[in-house]
């Protein structure tokens, strides 16, 4: 039995290589404007987005976690320098000693309301302007496939 790998080919190495390689760009320029211009960083951002799309604002971190993919010692340090900063707060869960919620702060909302018009004109002008508008229903369509593919191997 041959446990050779099934090597990438040119089209899918390309492929894959410039996913990466796109998104690592695109992260550094939009992160770059935030912090520029906002004092936020892209992860700031990420989470701020994360907590304001979900009703009250509040989630509780491991779902935070795992929403964003992110360590839970990643999301601790990091929501520890947001709290700091007045941008979130974090509450123990009555109900389990061992669970938390984060929650967005008015601080929270006040930035990322003020730095999300300058994110949508960068994500407009440094990716989607870029692409045809089948391009970016594909697009969509194959980040929903793989993402439910890779939820459901956890």
């Amino acid at each position: 039995m041959s446990d050779s790998p099934r090597w990438l080919t040119t089209t899918e190495e390309r492929a894959w290589r410039g996913l990466l390689r796109m998104n690592d760009v695109l992260v550094n320029r939009t992160g770059r404007s935030l912090q520029g211009e906002f004092g936020l960083s892209g992860a700031d951002y990420t989470v701020l987005a994360e907590l304001t799309r979900v009703p009250g604002g509040r989630l509780r971190m491991v779902e935070l976690s795992r929403t964003l993919a992110w360590e839970k010692s990643r999301l601790s340090h990091h929501l520890a320098r947001m709290m700091k900063r007045g941008l979130v707060e974090r509450t123990e869960c009555a109900d389990d000693r061992r669970g938390a919620y984060v929650t967005v702060t008015l601080q929270g909302r006040e930035a990322i309301a003020a730095a999300a018009p300058q994110h949508v004109a960068d994500v407009r002008a440094l990716f989607l302007d870029h692409l045809t508008p089948g391009q970016i229903t594909l697009l969509a369509e194959i980040s929903d496939l793989v993402l439910e593919k890779l939820s459901s191997d956890d």
